[in-house]
């Protein structure tokens, strides 16, 4: 198989933005993001889809040119509405701004309202870790994850994620749904005609399931993750971002990549930002990262691995030799690929040949 180098996929992706009319701008930040992610081995929140991202925006339920801009702020807080922009620029624009007010206020939070899926939300975390923050990122989505007892969906998947900067050993990014597992891996699975495992699945009756086929049917939902754990918080990220932010919230958001296009969808993020140097003077919270990952990281491990390793080590590996030698793609995300090139007129780029 052919590895796709980094900067082709960038520039297709650019170039697929560009065709639906999203200024050069906010192409350059969300093929970033999208790309980014990729790199990490990440393909269900990367260029994959692409094609779903371009469908909407051609559609205008996602707006080409849409800018976000706060409603009301305090020093230490902003509510932004994303004017139905791509999620990716609304995020990095609430993370940002997140950082920027902590940077004085020492924490700060900023929730959106009025966007779209925002992607990977571990990219939002890294962002405020490579500014020397710790950062938190939340998101809500429509119901595709049961809740201990229930029949049927009732949370949305609402992705965590967590990142805290070191001086020399790497941040910690820590990037996970509340599911049990990513419904973009089930609905690959159910692409290939594979089973899933036990465990993954609750049907309409709430009894374990490991036939795909049921969630792509909507006669099944994501197991949550660690049961009453992971269900509540999926509750408490619903309630920053959704609740907080006067956005709509579970079975009123929209489905970003079924709903017909021209609808937006109205999906809502929480972002926050702690700035260590606050709490504890220049350049000292990163030192003590460094000692707390290294001794993790020296301490005893089983006979099959190295080390122990800190959440995100394994993806910056990953994105080390994709940088390097290129990524390498499974055959379902070169298949949406090859969509998005068609359907925004694109020739088909070498690495999808």
């Amino acid at each position: 198989m052919k590895l796709t180098p980094v900067s082709e996929l960038k520039t297709f992706a650019l170039q697929a933005f560009g065709r639906c009319g999203v200024s050069p701008e906010d192409a350059e930040t969300a093929a970033e993001v999208l790309v980014t992610t990729d790199t990490w081995g990440v393909f269900t929140h990367g260029t994959k889809a692409l094609y779903a991202y371009t469908r909407r925006l051609r559609g205008q339920g996602i707006k080409p040119r849409g800018r976000p801009r706060i409603q009301s702020e305090g020093p230490a807080w902003a509510l932004v509405d994303g004017d139905s922009s791509l999620g990716m620029v609304t995020g990095v624009y609430a993370m940002k701004l997140a950082v920027a007010k902590a940077a004085t206020s020492g924490i700060a939070l900023v929730v959106v309202r009025n966007s779209c899926h925002f992607g990977a939300a571990g990219y939002y975390a890294s962002l405020a870790a490579s500014l020397g923050q710790i950062g938190i990122a939340l998101s809500n989505d429509v119901p595709s994850v049961a809740a201990p007892g229930s029949r049927g969906a009732v949370m949305g998947s609402n992705p965590f994620g967590f990142g805290a900067p070191s001086a020399h050993e790497g941040a910690m990014v820590l990037d996970i749904a509340t599911a049990e597992v990513a419904g973009g891996k089930v609905a690959a699975a159910a692409a290939e005609g594979k089973s899933i495992p036990l465990g993954w699945l609750l049907d309409n009756e709430g009894k374990p399931t490991t036939d795909p086929q049921l969630f792509i049917q909507r006669q099944a939902a994501l197991a949550p993750m660690s049961g009453h754990k992971g269900y509540g918080l999926a509750l408490m990220i619903e309630i920053l971002s959704g609740g907080l932010s006067g956005a709509k919230m579970r079975d009123k958001v929209g489905i970003w990549m079924l709903d017909p296009p021209e609808q937006a969808t109205d999906h809502s993020h929480a972002f926050i930002a702690i700035n260590p140097a606050t709490f504890l003077g220049e350049k000292v919270f990163p030192g003590r990262m460094d000692d707390l990952f290294g001794h993790i990281r020296s301490g005893p491990a089983a006979a099959h691995v190295d080390h122990v390793k800190i959440p995100g080590e394994i993806e910056q590996g990953k994105r080390a030799k994709a940088l390097a030698a290129g990524i390498d793609f499974p055959n379902d995300v070169r298949d949406k690929l090859k969509t998005a090139a068609e359907e925004n007129g694109l020739p088909l780029p070498s690495f999808l040949a």
